[in-house]
């Protein structure tokens, strides 16, 4: 009975190496599907970030899984169970907070959302992965457009203005127009160009609000004659 045993095991352990590399190939690429997206608008959590990050969390469900079938004690989901609280910390961490403006919310929600996506195949339900990567990639590149085009989506936009008048007169002229339009500076730097003063401020509105802001500032005879710039747009 024992030498009919043996005989199976090498196909019992290679049916298990099969599905075990299957789960953690499919891991990184549904993560990489996600990854791209990120990538191809320059996110800082990339292909590479989102790939690892889908990869680490099904190699951690499965070890979680095995340990605990291999010594035959302990809670089969304590290590899966650490996963969220350390992709909050990576999460956190791509989070900016800067001059009143918050950037990289999507970014740190697409992580979580991968990393669920990565147990998800690291236990064996594959559907409700695939279904999930399909529908984040869809939500990220169709809602990302429907913003643009109803301008739903804040951006940053610097203005500059070059005059011969008062620095204090001029900053006064632009918290007035913000005022208004009930806006909030992102930014603001000061400096000389021949003489005259040069001052540039961000502002982050969508396009339309912007419009108006740029009308605001043209009612003014001293800020008049600014231009504008794009600035870094939020995520």
């Amino acid at each position: 009975m024992k030498h009919f045993a043996l005989m199976f095991l090498p196909q019992v352990l290679s049916n298990l190496l099969s599905k075990t590399l299957a789960r953690l190939t499919l891991a990184a690429v549904l993560g990489g599907v996600i990854g791209l997206e990120r990538e191809l608008k320059r996110r800082p959590a990339g292909l590479r970030t989102n790939m690892f990050i889908c990869f680490g969390a099904a190699m951690f469900t499965i070890l979680s899984f095995d340990l605990a079938s291999e010594f035959g004690i302990g809670d089969r989901t304590r290590i899966a169970a650490q996963i969220i609280p350390g992709i909050g910390f990576i999460g956190a961490g791509s989070i900016l907070h800067e001059k009143g403006s918050v950037t990289g919310l999507t970014t740190a929600a697409t992580i979580f959302v991968v990393a669920s996506i990565g147990m998800a195949v690291g236990g064996g339900l594959y559907l409700p992965a695939i279904f999930a990567t399909v529908l984040i990639f869809l939500a990220l590149r169709i809602l990302g457009l429907v913003e643009r085009r109803f301008n739903l989506k804040p951006v940053t936009m610097n203005y500059i203005i070059v005059s011969e008048k008062a620095p204090d007169l001029i900053v006064g002229e632009i918290n007035k127009a913000l005022e208004e339009q009930d806006k909030t500076l992102s930014g603001m730097r000061m400096s000389k160009v021949n003489g005259k003063e040069r001052i540039v401020f961000s502002v982050s509105a969508t396009l339309s609000e912007h419009k108006e802001l740029g009308d605001c500032l043209r009612q003014s005879d001293d800020l008049r004659t600014f231009e504008t710039e794009p600035g870094a747009e939020l995520d």
